[in-house]
């Protein structure tokens, strides 16, 4: 700025006329007489005699113009995006609104993370982040609308310490680093993007997120015993999903979820994946369950089933449920045969299992849902 007043000012000095200097110095450059002059009482005008009779380039001034307002222009600029000059970026006014680019930044960085990192089963943290979203979303009780995706309660000693959540403490610590690079986002939120990044990074269909979960304190974690249990029966399925607001058809969808990660012993008690490519969503588990033969496996941990060709597969007694009730199988055979209609009826569930107990309307201006570009397209 400060080059750029000197300039103008130079350019002011070459190319004014002086005009004390005008009007006491004599008109040399006419050569009529100065009595006719008089006696005609004509005034003379540099238009009818010649040249300027200004000193200095009259072309300076518009220079010196153009150059002031180009540094004001360029002043204006600095002023809203300084951040373009190598300074720091102008300071927010009133609270931090996120727009789905900033949202779209946190997935970017998960998705990195996920490359970066596959130090984890199979090569992947995407199974356990995705379980992680589940199992925040699936404590939602419709009835006192306690529980679900909003609040992250997990947290805390009490619900982190349930069974069904032994284990996700990767998952949580996994996600502390992107907390930390975007402070504004509440846990409860990243926790289910996070989870629609996994689906996505390993191939899954497109989910629409829709922000908005705040995060609660101890008081609001639920009672232990509202996930699923593997041991039980179709009619343990039908409460627990039940509960939370699923049909049949939706309890089967989710279910396909089964298709990635693998059970740990020293966390859930059984052992080992569900099917051959544990870190790739596909339909490939319900063509398991109806196609491959399945029997107990003989061992000391709690009863599950395991392929009999390999031996290296193995399935639940809540997973075999799902071909043995009729109810149950006719989606199983429907996802078996048409991995297109399992991704359309996944993603539904999915988008309904991630905002249960989420009061958007209260603590979000967002209205639509987003779809977040994957790191492969």
């Amino acid at each position: 700025m400060a080059t750029a007043s000197r300039s103008f000012t130079r350019a002011l000095r070459t190319s004014t006329p002086n005009f004390r200097a005008t009007a006491t110095r004599p008109a040399r450059r006419f050569a009529v007489p100065q009595q006719p002059f008089r006696q005609h009482s004509r005034r003379g005008y540099a238009s009818e005699n010649g040249p300027d009779k200004y000193e200095g380039n009259p072309k300076g001034l518009i220079f010196g113009a153009g150059a002031l307002l180009a540094a004001a222009a360029g002043y204006g600029v600095y002023t809203l995006k300084p951040e373009w000059f190598g300074q720091p970026a102008k300071a927010q006014k009133g609270p931090f609104q996120p727009k789905f680019e900033d949202y779209q930044k946190v997935y970017d960085a998960v998705a990195k993370k996920l490359q970066d990192e596959d130090d984890y089963d199979d090569g992947s943290y995407g199974p356990v982040l995705l379980r992680l979203a589940w199992h925040a979303s699936g404590t939602y009780d419709a009835q006192t609308n306690t529980g679900g995706s909003n609040g992250a309660t997990m947290r805390f000693a009490p619900e982190g310490d349930h069974g069904a959540n032994a284990g996700l403490k990767a998952a949580r610590d996994f996600l502390t680093p992107i907390k930390t690079q975007f402070p504004w986002i509440t846990y409860s939120d990243l926790w289910i993007l996070a989870g629609v990044c996994a689906i996505q990074e390993m191939q899954g269909p497109p989910i629409p997120y829709r922000p908005g979960r705040t995060d609660r304190d101890v008081s609001f974690c639920t009672p232990d015993g509202r996930l699923p249990d593997a041991s039980k029966d179709h009619n343990h399925i039908r409460a627990i999903f039940g509960r939370m607001g699923f049909d049949d058809r939706e309890m089967v969808a989710l279910s396909g979820a089964h298709a990635l990660g693998r059970c740990h012993t020293d966390r859930s008690g059984y052992d080992g994946p569900w099917t051959f490519s544990p870190t790739v969503l596909t339909n490939d588990y319900f063509k398991l369950l109806v196609e491959e033969r399945w029997g107990w496996k003989k061992w000391n941990g709690p009863k599950q089933f395991e392929d009999s060709k390999t031996r290296t597969l193995m399935m639940l007694p809540t997973d075999m449920v799902l071909v043995k009730d009729k109810g149950f199988r006719a989606h199983v055979e429907r996802y078996a045969k048409d991995n297109e209609v399992f991704f359309r009826e996944f993603k539904e569930a999915v988008v309904k299992l991630f905002e249960l107990g989420v009061p958007f309307e209260k603590t979000s201006g967002v209205e639509e849902r987003w779809v977040f570009k994957s790191s492969f397209e």
